[in-house]
């Protein structure tokens, strides 16, 4: 037998060779796979809001959110943060521009994504400590806490809790509102990736501390044990009778802005509608309503200074012989206000509301002569600032007390609040969408009335100039709703209900403790890094 030595050389040559630039090339792709992932994940909890009914995607977003995030430095947290916020606010937005074009959209998404980008940071920090799950969920939290009051008195728009009207959390609502339910959400992400990166070290040295791993499964399966032992919590049964309620839908005869320029058909399109059901009512097709209910904007058209409004409103208001809350633009001392009328059949105008929570750059235009600047059609389509109002607007209807929310209203924490504390029995969260024609933000704001109705356990209808209008049980099922850009109308007994939440009762407390346990863990954070550097010399 013949045995035949190989060189070294000859054995190299048998080795397959990569070239310099591939090499390249694959460390470059590694570099920017978390940036890739970062905006993925983004898109990712986009799609897991409505209109689509894919809410438990947010919780693997949140796991590859973490992933990218942990043991990274602050500054690379930030950039990646941005990046998430770009891949989830970018589409979810997009509405802002339908009619305005992509200039405000680009602009309020790279404003919002900066608070995104700041919680990047705020996690990337924590992910170094014990249990750092609790305090990245409740750092998210604060940043959506800071994101709904500043600038300009906020924008909470995009709150996790938001895209989970459909999901197996929605119970935590009545627990602590909007932030326990997103802080419940979160943390089960960031729980999943932990249990994932758990596993993996246990399989690569066949050991993990103990306390890591009971931080992660409890991250894991407290949220959804929590929710489920929420459910009491959320009835739909009537403890104070039942009244039955009409939401008319009377439609625009165009979407878009210049559907102002319409304003008397609008009025006149909602007017029909209720004619139209007070016709069915008469013929035995439908049950009488105790009151009815009319969108944002129905009145556009002044009624206490134009008779030819009042009249309209007030045939309308005699054919169904019911009180009606009707949606107005009204001017008083000079002031311009966006006002919910309470219109008697028989005495006329009797009580009203006026929106507190107006919407910068839709109702008043803040740096207006900034803005002019940059362009003018931008402050014609604001020519006069709304005013706002100092009262929560509970309207008393056929002894009823229903809580007046305007659409915008509805993505505020206090303001639904303070009507459920002033008495609500039910909510109605009236709304004008026509500006935003068949895009998705009417679903996304259908979305946060079923979770208010959670949160407070009331009955919300949701009248709509355009759609979709909908009827919401205090268990945020919806049972009526109509379609986009039609004129109809809902009718159904819903029951009434005065008995509070923990969730209303507490208030604003949750979000402080969540804010405040965040707080603890940044300040744990930086005091251990600052102790590290000391100890390394730096």
């Amino acid at each position: 037998m013949t045995v035949t030595a190989t060189s070294v050389g000859e054995s190299d040559q048998l080795e397959p060779q990569i070239a310099p630039e591939a090499r390249t090339w694959a460390r470059r792709l590694v570099r920017l796979l978390p940036a890739a992932a970062a905006a993925l994940s983004g898109l990712l909890l986009y799609v897991s809001f409505p209109p689509r009914t894919l809410w438990w995607l947010a919780v693997p977003a949140f796991a590859i959110f973490g992933w990218v995030l942990r043991d990274r430095g602050w500054k690379a947290g930030l950039g990646l943060g941005y990046l998430f916020g770009l891949g989830f606010l970018l589409p979810l937005l997009v509405w802002t521009g339908v009619e305005v074009g992509p200039g405000p959209w680009l602009a309020l998404v790279a404003i919002e994504a900066v608070f995104v980008a700041l919680v990047g940071a705020g996690v990337a920090a924590v992910s170094k400590l014990p249990g750092w799950p609790v305090w990245a969920a409740a750092v998210w939290i604060a940043g959506e806490a800071a994101r709904a009051r500043v600038p300009f008195e906020g924008f909470p728009w995009g709150k996790i809790a938001f895209g989970q009207a459909d999901g197996v959390f929605l119970p935590l609502a009545a627990v602590g509102g909007t932030p326990v339910l997103g802080f419940a959400v979160v943390l089960c992400g960031f729980g999943l990736y932990e249990v994932v990166r758990l596993a993996g070290v246990w399989r690569r040295t066949g050991t993990v501390r103990r306390a890591a791993a009971a931080v992660g499964l409890l991250s894991l399966a407290v949220p959804v044990v929590a929710a489920v032992a929420a459910r009491p919590l959320v009835s739909d049964k009537a403890e104070d009778g039942s009244v039955t309620v009409g939401v008319v839908q009377g439609n625009v005869p165009r979407a878009g802005l210049d559907f102002n320029s319409q304003r008397r058909a609008v009025l006149d399109y909602h007017a029909r509608e209720t004619e139209r059901l007070a016709a069915e009512v008469k013929a035995g097709k439908v049950a009488r309503p105790d009151f009815v209910l009319w969108p944002e904007n129905s009145s556009d058209i002044d009624p206490f200074a134009n008779p030819d409004a009042r009249a309209v409103i007030d045939t309308a208001a005699k054919a169904v012989g019911v009180p009606i809350s009707v949606g107005g633009v009204v001017e008083r001392d000079g002031k311009l206000y966006n006002e919910q009328i309470l219109w008697d059949p028989a005495k006329g105008p009797v009580d009203t509301y006026d929106k507190r929570q107006i919407q910068p750059f839709g109702e008043y235009l803040p740096l207006r002569s900034f803005i002019g600047a940059i362009n003018e059609n931008w402050t014609a389509m604001v020519r006069q600032d709304f005013s706002r109002g100092t009262k929560p607007g509970v309207f008393s209807m056929d002894g009823a007390k229903v809580g007046l929310v305007t659409c915008y209203e509805a993505a505020f924490d206090w303001t639904v609040r303070s009507e459920v504390t002033d008495g609500a029995q039910m909510i109605s969260v009236p709304s004008n969408n026509a500006t935003f024609d068949r895009s998705e933000m009417t679903y996304q704001q259908l979305a946060m009335s079923r979770v208010r109705a959670v949160e407070h356990s009331r009955t919300v209808t949701v009248p709509v100039t355009s759609g979709v209008s909908a009827i919401i049980m205090p268990d945020g099922k919806i049972t009526q709703r109509t379609g986009m850009f039609v004129a109809d109308s809902l009718v159904q007994k819903v029951p009434l209900r005065s008995s509070q939440t923990p969730a209303t009762q507490l208030g604003i407390l949750p979000e402080i403790a969540l804010v405040l346990v965040a707080a603890g863990g940044l300040g744990w954070a930086v005091g251990a890094g600052l102790r590290g550097r000391r100890a390394a010399g730096v």
